[in-house]
């Protein structure tokens, strides 16, 4: 399907995913092989929306910043894209952002993805070093926060919608699940 889409036989290295520039899909590449996925749905976008919301004005108190749905590159071949990510301070036209430069991914479960985002992409993550993966449950509304421990993460926190989820790590934030579908 992908030789089909982007007329293209065999794997992929990064200058080639890199010259498929901007599309209307989310394109990620995993060790040779390209992830496709349609664009985000307009519940998705809200909820990232009212979350990039939420940790600007704490990031940049941090001397951090947000951003939505960037390529990280965790190591050579292995570029996702996370709904949101915080990071260190970067080179704001660089085609990825390393990951020794993000400090927080953030993903937002969509039901037709979730095996993506709760297993592959948060072992991939974890593997690449980066402390903190908050995973936003579409549905429910549902946050839960990671942290690093090893090449894993541990579950530290559970906030449905209705609860308060203040965060001290790697910036200090409040988040109100309820709010994420304001």
């Amino acid at each position: 399907m992908t030789a089909a889409v982007f007329g293209h036989d065999g794997p992929w290295s990064e200058e080639e995913y890199l010259a498929l520039d901007e599309t209307q899909q989310r394109v990620e590449l995993f060790d040779g092989s390209l992830h496709v996925t349609p664009a985000p749905t307009p519940r998705h976008q809200n909820i990232s929306g009212e979350l990039r919301a939420a940790l600007r004005g704490p990031t940049r108190e941090a001397g951090l910043r947000v951003l939505e749905a960037v390529n990280v590159r965790l190591r050579p071949g292995r570029i996702p894209i996370p709904d949101l990510v915080v990071t260190g301070p970067i080179d704001l036209d660089d085609p990825w952002i390393d990951a020794a430069d993000v400090r927080l991914v953030c993903e937002i479960i969509s039901p037709g993805n979730a095996a993506t985002d709760k297993v592959l992409k948060m072992h991939y993550h974890a593997a690449a070093g980066i402390e903190w993966y908050l995973l936003v449950e579409q549905e429910t509304l549902t946050v839960h926060v990671y942290q690093r421990q090893g090449a894993h993460y541990v579950e530290r926190s559970v906030t449905k919608a209705g609860e308060t989820l203040e965060l001290t790590e790697p910036v200090r934030a409040t988040i109100r699940p309820a709010d994420l579908l304001a």
